[in-house]
């Protein structure tokens, strides 16, 4: 039997091909299927943004979630490779928060101790992540957790009602295992300190400075006195725990004057903003404008679903329908003809940062105009930064 009878024998078998001529027409057939997708590819290309794509429905859409910077990106190569690259991340995010080379082999030794060095979809009841830490505890949604820096930052800083490195006192002269149970609460206290040597040597491997200097309480520069109380008079360099704190500040339209209490000041949104748009933004943000627009401000959730809604729900004195000059930092909406509508920030200089506008997925600057120009939405008007229900 030669290669023609095997041929024919798989065809007849399978029922496509049972004479010469239905061969014939049928490899004709499908050049022509093959032509009609490749036509429908050009007339129908995938991917452009349009108003559709901003319905900010179905899960996310009330969820801030802080997946800028890759969220639950895993390393890759060997084991040993992978750990010294989450080694990295854990001492970008101390290094982040002014803490001393210690607060990183503190975090090290907790890493590998909960996870093996590995940034982990499970564990014990709904762990997860670098340090194991759990959604239902308030650390985090599953994707925040799963983002090696946040979970990292949570780590140093806490996070919600949770207590961080710098929440314990004198966590700098306690035993380095001592330090880490304070934070994980595990049931097993004593296994921490075991890794202190190999988590030295992983250092030196990942170029981390162990000896390198900080603040004991997250703030620049600054040092505390562990017999002195840490009080509200002294502990204005400290970090705030991240997703909590008032630092809004004030907002004004040039008429009224609203106090925010947002966790980003107005100027720290828009520096964020700009800093995660065009080459720094991530490709997480698909139909997530209303989540954008939150976190921009610091909140782990918008508490809303449908970025149109919220526009009602900001309190009736502070929404600007039709104003087309709104301060910097302020909360632009649109009607899209789609019921979630979208959702923008402005930063100034008719520029606001969007989703989904120039490249699905990511955030970009662009003009404010652009959004009726290109999508054909209605504008509305604009608010405040203020967000009723986040968290």
């Amino acid at each position: 039997m030669d290669e023609r009878d095997l041929m024919r024998g798989a065809l007849k078998a399978t029922g496509i091909v049972k004479k010469g001529a239905q061969l014939k027409y049928g490899a004709i057939a499908m050049v022509i299927f093959i032509v009609c997708l490749i036509l429908l590819g050009m007339l129908f290309p995938a991917g452009q943004a349009s108003a559709t794509d901003c319905e900010d429905t179905g899960p996310g859409t009330a969820d801030a979630s802080a997946v800028s910077g890759g969220a639950g990106t895993q390393a890759t190569g060997t084991l040993h490779e992978q750990q010294v690259s989450y080694a990295k991340v854990i001492d970008q995010a101390a290094k982040k928060a002014d803490l001393p080379g210690r607060a990183t082999l503190i975090a090290l030794m907790t890493a590998m101790q909960e996870s093996t060095m590995q940034n982990l979809d499970h564990g014990h009841a709904d762990s997860l992540g670098l340090f194991q830490q759990r959604p239902s505890m308030g650390w985090g949604t599953k994707q925040q957790i799963m983002t090696p820096s946040y979970a990292a930052e949570s780590f140093f800083l806490g996070r919600g009602t949770n207590d961080g490195l710098v929440d314990i006192k004198g966590w700098d002269n306690m035993p380095l295992g001592d330090a880490a149970q304070k934070v994980q609460k595990s049931a097993y206290p004593e296994l921490y300190a075991g890794h202190e040597t190999a988590m030295r040597k992983l250092a030196r491997d990942a170029g981390i400075n162990l000896e390198r200097g900080g603040s004991t309480t997250g703030g620049s520069g600054s040092t505390s006195n562990d017999s002195t109380p840490v009080t509200s008079e002294n502990d204005n360099c400290a970090a705030t725990k991240p997703g909590t704190g008032s630092a809004g500040g004030q907002f004004t339209d040039g008429t009224q004057t609203w106090k925010l209490n947002n966790p980003r000041t107005v100027e720290e949104a828009i520096a964020w903003a700009k800093k995660n748009s065009g080459t720094g933004s991530s490709a997480n943000w698909y139909q997530r404008c209303l989540a954008f627009t939150a976190i921009v401000y610091g909140w782990n959730f918008s508490g809303v679903n449908y970025a149109i809604d919220h526009y009602s729900v900001v309190p009736k004195s502070m929404q600007h329908d039709g104003d087309r000059h709104p301060p910097a930092g302020a909360l632009m909406y649109w009607d899209t003809g789609h019921r979630a509508g979208h959702i923008a920030v402005y930063l100034g200089d008719g520029k606001v940062a969007s989703n989904d506008i120039l490249r699905p997925g990511y955030i970009d600057i662009v003009d404010a105009e652009l959004f009726e120009t290109k999508w054909g939405a209605r504008y509305i008007g604009w608010t405040p930064p203020v967000f009723p229900r986040a968290g």
